[in-house]
């Protein structure tokens, strides 16, 4: 087999993020690990939750928290018209790191770093407060909302045709049992008239 033919093996999944939220987080080292044990390559894009929940019954504390949510997306929009698709997934881990694992506050200062951490040119930071980028972050959050409705967040997970929320997991699933948790989340995305298999929250994210 030819490495054309072996490429073309290969399935494609698209994963829709938003920086700030630790349960994509989680989902996103989930997949990481799917591409090691499965035949998969993800491509990675925004979304955004402050977009999301614009003029939505939501708590004041939760709007308090979306506040922040425009520079991290935009940034890495800005990066990637600049730079190519191949620069969001580093940009998204270096992001990632600071937010979620090292409990840094999301601000200018986080970003910058987190552009440093990437290899990524400091002067990105100034995307964060253009609003000129919003167009292009909400082009990519309907590319993937779009497949599944406004009344999920993120992540949102395409393949095959077939796109989905989630999966909610915590710790993210490593080895065997994260090829199993892919085989079965396609096995019930691809039913039709399948919708939902849901269950209370027990745990917090358990960062590893």
């Amino acid at each position: 087999m030819n490495a054309d033919t072996a490429s073309s093996d290969r399935a494609v999944a698209d994963f829709w993020f938003d920086p700030k939220c630790p349960w994509a987080w989680m989902t996103s080292r989930w997949m990481l690990e799917v591409e090691k044990v499965r035949d998969v390559d993800v491509h990675w894009h925004v979304m955004s939750l402050t977009y999301l929940n614009e003029g939505k019954d939501i708590s004041e504390d939760y709007r308090r928290g979306l506040e922040n949510g425009w520079g991290p997306v935009r940034v890495v929009v800005a990066a990637e018209q600049r730079l190519g698709p191949d620069v969001v997934l580093p940009l998204y881990t270096a992001l990632g790191k600071r937010i979620h694992l090292q409990k840094q506050e999301l601000n200018r200062e986080l970003i910058e770093a987190a552009l440093s951490d990437a290899g990524l040119p400091a002067d990105l930071i100034d995307a964060m407060d253009d609003e000129s980028f919003d167009a292009a972050v909400k082009k990519s959050h309907h590319e993937g909302m779009d497949q599944v409705g406004e009344d999920v967040g993120t992540p949102v997970i395409s393949t095959e045709g077939v796109a989905f929320f989630g999966p909610v997991v915590t710790p993210a699933p490593k080895g065997d049992e994260a090829a199993k948790l892919w085989d079965g989340v396609r096995l019930v995305a691809g039913v039709e008239g399948f919708y939902e298999l849901k269950r209370s929250r027990t745990s917090d994210p358990i960062f590893d």
